[in-house]
């Protein structure tokens, strides 16, 4: 495994050179914001003409440029949009608009390694893919270090794809913790698997079943939302900083044994078949097929289920309790009408 840091990197490589940043959400928002700290120059956000994200880019000092109209003379375009309208952008506005032997950036592997997207063959391609959301790419970056993140090339028409993509990787502040070299099929599949099997479709189901097996037994939903919910960050920090042994020396010996007897109780032999079921589907492009054709009928079903997960009593309870702790939001990442 080849890994590189900042001292692999010259931010001169793309100092000067014209940057746009395609969408300004979670992702967008970021790499904008600390490539500039970094000092890089020039620095614009390209949106669709009604897109409710024009004026908070523009708030944070960033001139905003119609997608067309940027790719006509940025040098790097980095596609931070969501992964089911980047097939369209790039058709609609980039293939007959950008610059000859400028560059097409992606956050995630998705649409190339698939082919979603067929880039022109003029086109350096490559990948910088943060291993963290977007607000924390910039909140890292703000306490002096960085999310690891995932490079690859795709298309190395320059030459100096991969010397492009690490001085990005370093303005982003990646090059502070590590860029890992791989492969836009082995940072999508791995990628999609750990979100919907772990990281977010396991996680929220675990936390959702454990909330409800209480309160169904009786307990306080209060009690309930402290024991399943909260305190997940606290044993996500010793992960996070030193791994399970980590985490285990530091809980109860209680807590301990309770994790080695009942933990395979939850994690059984059906589900880790379910598991390599999901990655299967992963694999051979299924969930991204049936994704894409959720999109095209207007995300019926995915609004619907984001809808009903909103109102689940764990919510309500939740934002009551996080009322008593104001220093949440003080410190909170997420800040809907700025980023």
């Amino acid at each position: 495994m080849k890994v590189y840091y900042d001292k692999d990197s010259n931010l001169d490589a793309i100092r000067e050179k014209k940057i746009t940043i395609i969408g300004y959400g979670s992702q967008g928002h970021a790499h904008a914001a600390n490539l500039k700290d970094s000092g890089v120059n020039n620095i614009n956000i390209a949106l669709k003409e009604d897109s409710g994200s024009i004026e908070k880019a523009k708030s944070a000092g960033f001139d905003v440029l119609t997608i067309q109209d940027a790719a006509k003379d940025a040098d790097l375009m980095m596609m931070a949009t969501p992964d089911e309208i980047q097939s369209e952008i790039y058709d609609q506005f980039l293939d007959k608009n950008m610059k000859n032997n400028s560059a097409l950036v992606f956050a995630h592997g998705l649409n190339i390694h698939f082919e979603l997207i067929k880039p022109r063959d003029d086109l350096d391609v490559f990948m910088i893919a943060p291993k963290g959301p977007g607000h924390t790419v910039r909140s890292e970056y703000i306490k002096g270090g960085g999310v690891p993140s995932l490079v690859s090339v795709y298309q190395n028409k320059s030459g100096n794809a991969l010397d492009l993509a690490l001085a990005y990787g370093t303005g982003l502040g990646a090059g502070r913790s590590g860029m890992i070299e791989t492969t836009f099929k082995e940072e999508c599949e791995t990628d999609l698997f750990g979100e919907q099997v772990v990281l977010c479709g396991g996680l929220t189901e675990l936390i959702t079943a454990g909330y409800e097996t209480l309160v169904d037994a009786g307990y306080a939903p209060e009690m309930a939302y402290f024991e399943c919910l909260h305190e997940v960050k606290l044993i996500v920090d010793l992960l996070y900083e030193g791994g399970i042994a980590n985490m285990r020396y530091s809980i109860s010996n209680t807590a301990e044994y309770g994790d080695y007897v009942s933990g395979k109780r939850v994690i059984t032999n059906d589900t880790r078949k379910e598991m390599k079921a999901i990655l299967r589907d992963i694999q051979t492009g299924k969930f991204v097929r049936d994704w894409m054709l959720e999109c095209k009928v207007k995300q019926p079903n995915f609004k619907a289920s984001r809808r009903i997960s909103k109102d689940h009593q764990i919510e309500v309870v939740g934002k009551k309790l996080r009322e008593m702790m104001p220093w949440i939001q003080k410190n909170k990442l997420v800040d809907t009408s700025k980023n």
